[in-house]
């Protein structure tokens, strides 16, 4: 291990240039990683099932398999890894950066498009560039879940209004020629694009909440 302390400072260095945290906050993700994995090289699915405070979300399941898809890790090609290592780790986590202080405007604009398609590929489960409605109304019901003083008329009522937010965005977009197939990425943009998503978007597990690691403090 004797030039092992030029080979994790690279690494961070060039995390931390990838990712937009700072050196200290890859240390702290790195020491993070190492707990979660027990000391192991790679993470897998069962590592973030047994952390108590995801157990909580009522998107969980989304929630880890969002760290083994392939297509939020820059990669062209399709598909779910079986386990990742500390790179692909902090580039998930990445996506729930808060923005610096002062962002222009068309970074801004960067940064949100980026989010929304990592949420869009967390609820696109089949991989096939399309939200069907089962799966928008499965993620509705999954996050009405949480409230458990909702009863089931009132949920569902909420859910089958979010489906008609959802049919008046889609379908009048399209010709009388046109068959519904689902939502695609320019629909779900333009459905959430009164949602800050790009400041709201942050992470509150593991107790690790990226909003107090900001850069630029």
């Amino acid at each position: 291990m004797g030039a092992s302390q030029s080979g994790p400072v690279h690494m961070f260095q060039d995390l931390a240039y990838k990712t937009g945290f700072s050196i200290e906050q890859i240390k702290n993700l790195h020491n993070r990683f190492i707990y979660l994995t027990q000391a192991e090289d790679t993470l897998r699915r069962e590592h973030l099932e047994n952390v108590s405070d995801l157990a909580l979300n009522p998107i969980r399941r989304q929630i880890i398999e969002a760290f083994f898809d392939k297509r939020n890790m820059g990669e062209k090609e399709k598909g779910c890894l079986q386990e990742i290592g500390f790179e692909e780790f902090v580039t998930v986590l990445s996506f729930f950066r808060p923005p610096k202080p002062h962002t222009v405007d068309e970074e801004m604009k960067n940064i949100k498009k980026e989010k929304l398609r990592f949420l869009f590929n967390m609820h696109d489960t089949d991989n096939d560039g399309i939200i069907t409605l089962d799966e928008y109304r499965r993620v509705v019901e999954e996050l009405l879940s949480s409230y458990e003083i909702m009863g089931a008329e009132t949920a569902k009522a909420i859910t089958d209004a979010a489906m008609l937010e959802v049919a008046s965005v889609t379908v009048g977009q399209m010709g009388p020629d046109e068959f519904y197939e689902g939502i695609t990425f320019e629909q779900f943009m333009q459905i959430l694009k009164d949602v800050e998503i790009e400041t709201k978007m942050n992470i509150h597990f593991w107790n690790l909440d990226t909003r107090t690691v900001q850069c630029g403090k």
